[in-house]
């Protein structure tokens, strides 16, 4: 190979590179698009209410498109709370539903779960990270995103937890003395509640499936009645007094379970011990017993309502040919007639997209309160643009608006303003700067080449 075709082969080389890194850089990153959603849920966990933010973010790419949904709680100190005692385990599940039109048509339902440490009433439940939801796309066009509905479940834990003596949410009536232990007694937390008082009362309501009562057994102690839900148990009365057996007790047992009830449906409840006798009696503790429950309780579920019109978002989907998402444009034959289109914008109307010319229009549907009245078109990661329509104003109750979906993040290299970038502009300046600065590099070579072949001698 002579040296004239080994320098022409390096320098094509040289210039493919440049070329296919100033293409490359031309391309910016894309910006994710999402839509706040703002929800109030009532009932159940939520109490008598509490505001989530949703965020939603579609995305398409590879023959599939995604939905994330991020959720955060509006206020503080207002957050979905614990309706029981329940061990470490129990989870809150939320499901969100986003309704699809266009090249593809029908719900995702972004679902997502927390599990939650040990809880008493009232604790605040963590929400999950966030909710996903996904679907393949074959097809080309545009895709519209708008949030529908969101679910909210909470399952207990199956297990138990006890409760101490001394804990505020046990009402006691008559009189009763808190007793801190020894060790050697092996009461539940060191301390005990005790009564010698004729008709003492202690009651305790809770949210399970089970309860039992704990306390001593030793000798001479009152015959204790039981009720639940307001009804005599059975066996209507403790003798702690007496051994399992039924005899006399010669010594003391602490942490006994005294009584415990049957299952009970899932739900509120109520245990009430009385001391029938003029003797002493014990109180140690409650012990909840959730058992296992398939599905979320109907009791905990809260309603969750859609506050306002968020809009949507829609999403272009490249292809060979997309359908219904492009426009043609007319060819005029010279030969015809110049004519007026009925259909052309009068060049005196200020906005021919204006369907009420009336300057005094005060309609609130005619005028977007959340960043004009538009729908955000996102291209997808692999194209080189991202556009935006404008939709028509609303003329009635039957018209729909959309608003401007906000930018969640900012692409890499963009400035931090919270708004998508600048449609793309083709480098010509950047790509002729390239190819200037190969054609003056493979010039020199071989001006270089061909100086030192007459050095040596004579060009070969």
């Amino acid at each position: 190979m002579s040296r004239w075709h080994k320098a022409f082969i390096a320098a094509s080389l040289g210039m493919a590179a440049t070329a296919g890194l100033v293409v490359t850089s031309s391309i910016p990153s894309q910006a994710a698009t999402s839509l706040v959603i703002n929800y109030r849920c009532t009932g159940g966990v939520a109490g008598s209410g509490v505001e989530l933010e949703a965020r939603m973010t579609p995305q398409v790419q590879a023959g599939r498109m995604d939905v994330r949904w991020d959720i955060s709680y509006t206020d503080d100190l207002q957050r979905f709370g614990s309706p029981g005692f329940f061990p470490a385990g129990s989870s809150l599940h939320l499901e969100g539903v986003v309704d699809i039109s266009g090249a593809w048509n029908g719900q995702l339902k972004p679902r997502g779960g927390k599990t939650q440490q040990q809880l008493v009433p009232g604790d605040y439940l963590e929400l999950p990270e966030g909710l996903s939801d996904g679907a393949a796309l074959d097809r080309a066009g545009t895709i519209r995103f708008r949030p529908g509905g969101l679910n909210l479940k909470f399952t207990p834990a199956e297990g138990d937890v006890k409760i101490n003596g001394n804990d505020p949410r046990i009402q006691y009536e008559g009189t009763w003395n808190q007793v801190y232990t020894a060790p050697t007694y092996s009461d539940y937390l060191s301390d005990i509640q005790k009564t010698d008082g004729l008709h003492a009362k202690a009651s305790f309501e809770f949210i399970g499936t089970k309860v039992a009562y704990i306390g001593r057994r030793e000798q001479n102690l009152s015959k204790i009645q039981v009720l639940i839900d307001g009804e005599p148990a059975t066996p209507e009365f403790v003798e702690p007094g007496k051994d399992t057996s039924g005899n006399d007790m010669t010594g003391t047992k602490s942490q006994e379970v005294l009584w415990t009830s049957p299952q009970r449906s899932y739900g509120p409840h109520t245990i009430q011990i009385v001391n029938t006798e003029g003797k002493v009696a014990y109180l140690d503790a409650f012990q909840v017993i959730t058992g296992d429950i398939p599905e979320p309780p109907e009791y905990d579920k809260a309603t969750c309502t859609m506050l306002g019109s968020p809009g949507a978002i829609d999403v272009v989907v490249p292809g060979s040919s997309p359908t219904g998402t492009g426009t043609q444009t007319p060819t005029d034959d010279p030969t015809d007639p110049p004519t007026d289109d009925p259909n052309d914008p009068d060049p005196n109307d200020p906005d021919p997209n204006d369907p009420d010319p009336d300057p005094d229009d005060n309609d609130v549907d005619s005028h977007a309160t959340i960043g004009g009245d538009f729908v955000q078109v996102v291209t997808p990661s692999g194209t080189a643009t991202a556009t935006a329509t404008v939709t028509p104003k609303s003329t009635g109750p039957t018209a729909t608006k959309y608003y401007r979906a906000q930018v969640a993040n900012t692409p890499s290299g963009g400035v931090d303003t919270g708004v998508a970038p600048d449609e793309e502009r083709p480098p010509f300046g950047l790509m002729a700067s390239g190819m200037a600065l190969v054609m003056s590099t493979a010039g020199g070579g071989l001006l270089l080449r061909r100086r030192k072949a007459a050095h040596a001698g004579g060009a070969q």
